[in-house]
């Protein structure tokens, strides 16, 4: 098709933010009546449950953490360009992040299974109050050192807050209905605490660039210093009693199941499509010099992940009965079509921001499926070791594309995309042997 350049400045309709909200008002207010008329078990609603209150402060720790995590990932390339770092460096600093990832945060879910899960949260809160606190001391510090924390950091974010909050769970005895109401929940906070730390580093920054650089900064040692207060005074932990010797043989036992390494493989490949997605929607939005609000699109997809984040409850808690890796096999299907369409072909911006809606609605509810799926495979003690191990996969691959892409320019965007897209359908693949697999195991599951 041909290509149609943009004689203005293109942004969303203000109804699509109205629809979302709207949506997911909708879908959430809705919830308890149906789940509760037509199943009895007790969920998240039930306001007559025992112990909410590491809930409560569990949700807004995690909530704090994620609008750090947002505030690095909005203003960083746009402060580097401040300071006249070129396209090239950015590339470089972007893989030293991923290769420090790929090293050493690999390991790190195993070291959090051996000491805690808290420990390793707080961990995560002190790097961002080094990387903070390093750039109140220095105008422009080593970018390199900054982006070898942050990514540590991203890194136990990814399973630590997860991890913690099941230990938690297990010591309390609530039913597996409140696990899976907080795997939703979750996804759906951390969207909208990305749009809060956008909305954030806009206000902190305003028009007076040279006098606010360090605002974001300033407000990440800010989020940093209490979210640690709130995770020592007012959480606990339960205690790890297991040697490592007992771990090592722990987690060789279990890292030989077939069914562990098929639902990693399906982790590696949505983790994979969606750090290519963060690294190329913008260049393909504005490709061939059209002009966009970047800023007003960006809000649209994480409302989109909030959205599918409210129909999984419908799917598994609600008045809808799907199987979850049946559920994940179609959504792999989806969203690999969706990267394909885009890599086949540049469309109207239009198209091309529903499309990505449409992929961020899947990964909302593909997140805490999978997470789902790992409270049924995959035991507790083991993890932290588990996801942080099925994540190095694809920040091999995304390292090995940014060199490919951004040094020796031997591919394209669209080759990029067609990979991630391949992987998301080998994910379909991994969910239907999975579902084959796990027919017995599942039985037994919901005996429990």
């Amino acid at each position: 098709m041909g290509v149609v350049i943009e004689s203005e400045v293109w942004e969303p309709n203000q109804a699509l933010y109205i629809f979302i909200f709207v949506s997911c008002f909708l879908s959430i207010t809705c919830l308890p009546h149906f789940s509760m008329s037509s199943n009895k078990t007790p969920t998240l609603f039930d306001h007559s449950l025992s112990s909410p209150r590491f809930r409560r402060i569990f949700l807004l720790i995690y909530c704090l953490s994620s609008v750090m995590e947002g505030l690095w990932s909005v203003s960083g390339e746009y402060e580097l360009a401040y300071y006249g770092v070129s396209k090239e460096q950015m590339v470089w600093y972007l893989c030293v992040g991923y290769a420090t990832a790929l090293i050493l945060g690999s390991s790190l879910g195993l070291l959090s299974d051996l000491i805690g899960h808290k420990k390793a949260c707080l961990i995560f809160c002190f790097l961002h109050l080094f990387v903070a606190t390093w750039k109140r001391i220095f105008a422009h510090p080593t970018v390199w050192i900054a982006s070898s924390c942050l990514s540590l950091a991203s890194s136990i974010f990814s399973f630590s807050f997860e991890t913690w909050m099941v230990a938690e769970h297990n010591k309390l005895g609530h039913r597996q209905d409140i696990l899976n109401d907080m795997f939703w929940l979750m996804t759906f906070s951390e969207s909208a605490s990305s749009i809060i730390s956008q909305v954030l580093a806009n206000l902190l920054v305003g028009h007076n660039v040279v006098k606010h650089i360090n605002a974001p900064a300033n407000a990440a040692l800010l989020l940093a210093t209490v979210t640690i207060i709130f995770v020592t005074r007012g959480c606990k932990e339960v205690p790890q009693t297991a040697s490592f010797q007992n771990y090592r043989i722990s987690f060789y036992e279990y890292i030989f199941d077939k069914r562990i390494w098929l639902l990693a493989w399906a982790q590696t490949c949505v983790q994979f499509s969606i750090s290519v997605f963060w690294m190329l929607w913008a260049p393909t939005i504005v490709a061939d010099g059209r002009e966009v609000h970047l800023g007003l699109i960006y809000p649209c997809f994480l409302g989109a992940r909030m959205l599918g984040s409210t129909v999984f409850p419908w799917f598994f808690s609600g008045p809808l009965s799907i199987r979850t890796e049946d559920c994940l096999e179609y959504l792999f299907v989806i969203t690999g079509f969706v990267l394909s369409i885009v890599a086949y072909d540049y469309q109207e911006i239009g198209v091309l921001v529903m499309l990505f809606c449409l992929f961020h609605a899947c990964i909302g509810i593909m997140l805490p499926s999978l997470a789902r799926l790992r409270t049924m495979y995959v035991p507790n003690e083991l993890r932290g070791g588990m996801i942080s191990l099925s994540l190095a996969p694809a920040n091999a691959a995304i390292l090995f594309f940014l060199m490919q892409r951004g040094y020796y320019f031997n591919i394209g965007n669209s080759t990029i995309m067609v990979f991630a897209a391949l992987g998301l359908f080998s994910a379909a693949g991994c969910m239907h042997l999975l579902k084959r697999w796990g027919k017995q195991l599942r039985q037994n599951w919901h005996k429990l």
